[in-house]
């Protein structure tokens, strides 16, 4: 079983994404986190990394092609990223909403060393300029729109749930077949 985790920036999906595959004894891979990682040895931020690759696509393709490449050789993990539904197709689709409030808040806790801000607007500024950027090159590079809901088998809106309880309905759903 392969689970893909897709939403938006400060939705949950790692650390959904992150319990869930501990739960489930799977192998947990982020692409989050790839692509912040990718960003720091460039030394770029991740919001210079998204803009660099507005206009060349290897900022994008590295991790994708690195999910599509687990979706043909491995099973039984869990995977976050906005893409991931589009390169492992035959996975469980699962997408997190979540208003833009609590995303900024959740963002803002977050611990993330490469993601500081000085206050709340300024993260909300900064998650709003991450989407344009996201939407913009996922629908110029693959043609998708990673927020469509007939992409997903699952939409959950995560505004007033605990990672715990959003995995526990992620568990609810898979124990029942989707």
């Amino acid at each position: 079983m392969i689970i893909t985790i897709s939403g938006q920036a400060g939705s949950g999906k790692s650390s959904v994404a992150e319990l869930l595959a501990k739960r489930l004894g799977f192998k947990h891979y982020s692409m989050g986190d790839l692509r912040r990682k990718a960003a720091y040895e460039r030394g770029m931020t991740l919001a210079e990394f998204n803009k660099l690759g507005e206009k060349d696509d290897f900022t994008d393709r590295m991790v994708d092609e690195l999910q599509e490449n687990l979706g043909k050789k491995e099973d039984n993990f869990v995977v976050d990223g906005r893409t991931s539904f589009h390169f492992i197709p035959h996975s469980i689709k699962i997408y997190l909403h979540a208003d833009l409030e609590a995303r900024t808040k959740w963002v803002f806790r977050d611990e993330r060393k490469e993601e500081k801000f000085n206050n709340l607007e300024e993260c909300e500024g900064a998650l709003v300029v991450r989407e344009r950027s996201d939407n913009k090159r996922y629908k110029k590079y693959y043609g998708i729109d990673t927020t469509d809901r007939k992409n997903y088998d699952y939409w959950i809106d995560t505004t007033d749930l605990t990672v715990k309880q959003i995995v526990d309905r992620i568990l609810g759903l898979i124990k029942k077949g989707f």
